[in-house]
């Protein structure tokens, strides 16, 4: 295949980069992908990506054990499968060389260490200016690939400032061999932390999330939501007697609508019943030594991990973006029709659906913009190519 990365444009004394294709913000899962999709179609693009590798929330901001948490069938990106002898869930590892062969195998070149400061529409010349610390990059498209998880949420909990242990985002968190012999409370909800609604992670030796999927070709979503839950209380208990109460809104409902993963178990259950984790009600206040906690209780605490998710960066750097995007930094039009804007502008890896929105987005963009690009490119002949290579 041709390479994604070879662009025509004008390079003039001003450091501005003219791309003949569209510009891509984010070197991730999304970025990748959509390069491919384009790749696939005779569109050359660019991608800018923040970071010194790709697919850097991967590489730096996961912890040590991690292994995706559905079947490798509903993670991989379009074009390109899994290797056969890969595991039926991923290791980290594994996935971040899945990755690297995909940028490898469709010739991606992300251009490293390029932060955007901004990103705007120029009216007049009808173009996208997209501001690094280095270059201004202009082009008819502009694809906003960085996704649900770019920055992650710091909660502001009243006297945490005060608190003499670590206080560290599972950002930042590896093992918990350095957390060894300590009482460390872990703040938050979510795969990294607990969730109300706990599914075990298959049902009968078939993935639960893959059962789901297809049920709902055949019945509705509550209906399918009622039976995932009567199974889950079959197979874990009844929750609630551990302080987990379940909400009154099913696990697939909730995750279209918040966009909220349940936990799929695999493990921690186990020790909440054991003992070994005990389920607090909520965090009131930090001390300097500890936590007091909204049913009364007062414990003593050696460290915090803040297991409060991730959220979109695009509102620090996307100008005059408010008919599309909220204040959240997610797109205003829901799934499935969230990935187009107006004026050449597109969002990957925003759908609260994982891989599998990623993948679909990004087939429906290189389309979309494929049929825009030929005509243009056809029409055009005095541009020359110049190869971009990533830093």
């Amino acid at each position: 295949m041709g390479s994604s990365q070879q662009q025509q444009h004008h390079h003039d004394d001003s450091n501005c980069v003219r791309v003949h294709g569209p510009i891509i913000v984010g070197a991730g899962p999304s970025g990748l992908a959509t390069s491919a999709c384009l790749t696939q179609h005779g569109v050359p693009s660019i991608i800018l990506e923040k970071s010194d590798c790709l697919a850097s929330l991967w590489q730096h901001r996961t912890y040590d054990r991690l292994k995706l948490h559905l079947p490798k069938q509903f993670c991989q990106l379009p074009l390109m499968g899994f290797p056969r002898n890969f595991p039926k869930y991923p290791t980290k590892r594994q996935f971040i060389s899945y990755l690297e062969s995909y940028a490898s195998h469709f010739s991606i070149h992300p251009r490293l260490n390029q932060a955007v400061q901004s990103a705007e529409y120029d009216d007049v010349s009808e173009v996208w200016r997209v501001q690094t610390q280095d270059s201004e990059y202009i082009s008819r498209w502009l694809i906003v690939a960085t996704g649900e998880n770019a920055e992650p949420v710091i909660p502001d909990i009243p006297g945490i400032n005060k608190f003499h242990g670590s206080v560290v985002h599972t950002s930042e968190y590896k093992s918990g061999f350095e957390f060894k012999n300590q009482r460390v409370l872990v703040v938050g909800c979510g795969n990294s932390g607990m969730e109300v609604h706990v599914l075990p992670r298959e049902m009968l030796g078939f993935s639960t999330f893959g059962i789901a999927m297809s049920f709902l070709k055949w019945f509705p979503l509550r209906l399918v939501d009622k039976f995932l839950l009567l199974v889950s209380n079959f197979i874990l208990g009844n929750t609630d007697r551990i302080g987990l109460r379940r909400p009154k809104t099913g696990p697939i409902e909730i995750k279209n609508v918040t966009g909220k993963t349940p936990v799929l178990d695999v493990g921690a259950l186990s020790l909440i019943k054991s003992g070994k984790i005990k389920v607090m009600e909520g965090v009131k206040e930090i001390t300097r030594n500890g936590a007091k906690f909204a049913d009364g209780q007062e414990k003593e605490i050696d460290s915090i991990i803040l297991a409060t998710g991730y959220k979109s960066n695009v509102p620090t750097w996307l100008k005059r973006c408010e008919s599309f995007f909220n204040e959240d930094g997610m797109p205003i039009t829901p799934f499935p029709d969230g990935w187009k804007a107006e004026k050449g502008l597109y969002t990957v890896g925003f759908t609260r659906r994982g891989l599998q929105g990623t993948a679909s987005d990004a087939v429906k963009i290189a389309i979309d913009i494929a049929q825009q690009w030929r005509p243009i490119n056809n029409n055009s002949c005095n541009s020359h190519v110049i190869q971009l290579k990533g830093r």
